[in-house]
């Protein structure tokens, strides 16, 4: 009788230990979402690039690369598709910083999607964003009337990496908001760093109550102004003194060691407002050669912040049951503010170009787009552009549902595939209506089956893709893509590019391929219509 009695008291104490590990198993998954701004296809190590970026490379180990994935030529337009699973006109931003009454280019999220964190908090989950939003600056587009319950943002589309200093004539002092609440920044402590900080808060603050996060780290690195602390950019000093033009040929050579594209990827031509290194003088090409060391280093100290927040899940028992993916918005950026015409009044009297003091709190610097085309290597052109290489961008995605390790898929995806992955893995089904109205229908689809392994892709022959953003357009189908980069926006300027054959979109092959571009040019009629798009794009509301 004593033996099983003692028996029955430790089959109890084995059920209760093991409880808790089985809880674990089946609680939902967490969801970190982190993204870039401006970050080049070919700047990380696991990518084929030269800047050192240990904790990246090693979630890619964990995971898979993808070297297909498709986004947007913008950061609002990006996020916007992002956060809805739906084309830029549907989610409210057909064109950015451009504010409407014209249905698809309202300038914030519209009311024909259900933004992302919204529906996933009626799954339970606690959702957090810390960085740069860029979809609206009225209250009640603010990501606390979103669904996040707890964010830390800068309202803009750039900011200051140390300070409140604005950076657009219209808000000479940036704009942040701390859970819709207006805000300021801490004077002096780096944008990643202090991203980084809050985000672990929120993180911290969601595990007493157990249940999972949605975690959207929106980093503003690295956007212009280029600015960091020296102890990350004084370790590439001299490794660009070569120029954009060399680095841009050592990484198509890197990239295709790295196996992400193809052994007989060519270079497209380069963008005829680049300047040929070997025409500057040696002052010019002492400074253009610390812009990128600069940014290489915004890059490393992004690298670092990412692993301090990896080393939080794993410290903390977390990591095992949270999905990472990690991507970029948009190409590499080649704006450069400080010489425009409408910014660069404001931002010379406000900041200085100086080489003394490039990379501190009141130095403004771009790195172009001779370095952004180095950035975009090897696809044809950068941010702002409908090409491959203002919408190509490095995806990594590591966590229980991978299935494959340390591989590389190079299917067709998009941007708004990932909000579809989200909800299959919290177990939502997208609504047909919100808040009393109507909505569109997911644009994208789910990525679990390619994560997986029980499919080898999501989008077959068939599927379109399309964008347009103030006339410059594209859209996909199958191995063919319609292109246009001609402004102002007409028709007979559109191109015919089979990607399959060349990825570098520099044979236009609409005369020898007349059927298949009439198919495409009548896809585009479609999609144009069924989302809204209006020619010439619409001005700006009084």
């Amino acid at each position: 009788m004593h033996n099983r009695y003692l028996i029955s008291i430790l089959l109890l104490l084995s059920i209760a230990c093991q409880s808790p590990e089985k809880e674990i198993k089946t609680k939902a998954p967490n969801i970190l979402l982190i993204v870039a701004d401006d970050l080049g296809y070919a700047d990380l190590g696991s990518f084929g690039g030269d800047i050192t970026t240990p904790n990246l490379d090693q979630l890619a180990k964990e995971g898979i690369r993808f070297s297909n994935y498709h986004t947007a030529p913008f950061c609002a337009v990006a996020r916007a598709m992002m956060l809805s699973g739906n084309y830029s006109h549907v989610a409210g931003m057909g064109s950015q910083d451009l504010v409407t009454d014209v249905p698809g280019y309202e300038g914030h999220l519209s009311d024909r999607i259900v933004p992302l964190p919204e529906l996933l908090r009626q799954a339970g989950y606690r959702s957090f964003t810390v960085g740069k939003w860029h979809l609206g600056l009225r209250p009640e587009d603010n990501p606390h009337q979103k669904g996040f319950e707890n964010s830390f943002v800068t309202l803009e589309g750039g900011a200051n990496h140390y300070s409140e200093r604005g950076i657009f004539p219209e808000t000479p002092t940036s704009l942040y908001t701390e859970n819709g609440q207006p805000s300021q920044w801490p004077e002096g402590v780096y944008s990643t760093d202090f991203y980084t900080d809050k985000l672990i808060s929120y993180i911290k603050s969601s595990r007493e109550d157990d249940r999972p996060f949605f975690a959207f780290a929106a980093y503003t690195s690295p956007h212009w102004p280029l600015q960091v602390d020296p102890i990350y950019w004084k370790k590439y000093e001299g490794r660009y003194d070569e120029g954009y033009e060399v680095l841009r040929e050592k990484r198509l050579g890197s990239l295709k060691k790295a196996g992400l594209i193809p052994q007989d990827a060519q270079l497209p031509d380069i963008h005829p407002e680049v300047t040929p290194w070997d025409s500057l003088s040696r002052e010019e090409q002492r400074k253009e050669a610390r812009k990128m060391e600069l940014y290489a280093g915004m890059v490393d100290n992004l690298d670092y912040n990412i692993g301090r927040l990896v080393s939080y899940l794993k410290e903390n028992g977390l990591y095992e049951n949270t999905l990472i993916v990690f991507v970029s918005d948009n190409g590499a950026a080649a704006e450069d503010f400080y010489y425009s015409s409408y910014f660069g009044p404001f931002l010379q009297e406000q900041y200085t170009d100086s080489y003394e003091v490039m990379g501190t709190e009141n130095s403004f610097i771009s790195y172009g787009s001779q370095w952004a085309e180095a950035g975009s290597a090897p696809f044809r052109y950068f941010k702002g552009y409908t090409t491959e290489g203002g919408m190509v961008a490095p995806m990594i995605i590591a966590g229980p549902q991978v299935v494959e390790t340390n591989a590389i898929n190079d299917q067709f995806l998009t941007v708004m595939d990932l909000a579809p992955t989200f909800y299959q893995l919290a177990g939502l089904a997208y609504p047909e209506e919100w808040k009393g109205k109507k909505v569109k229908s997911l644009a994208g689809k789910s990525l679990l089956p390619l994560l997986h392994g029980a499919e080898e892709s999501i989008h077959d022959s068939t599927y379109v893709f399309a964008l347009e953003h103030r006339g410059r357009i594209m859209l996909r189908k199958g191995k063919w893509k319609l292109l246009n980069t001609a402004l102002p926006f007409d028709p007979t300027n559109f191109e015919l590019h089979n990607l399959a054959e060349r990825q570098d979109e520099q044979i236009n092959l609409k005369k020898e391929y007349p059927e298949k571009f009439k198919e495409l040019m009548q896809e585009w009629e479609n999609w144009s219509n069924s989302v809204g798009v209006q020619f010439p794009t619409p001005r700006a509301s009084n």
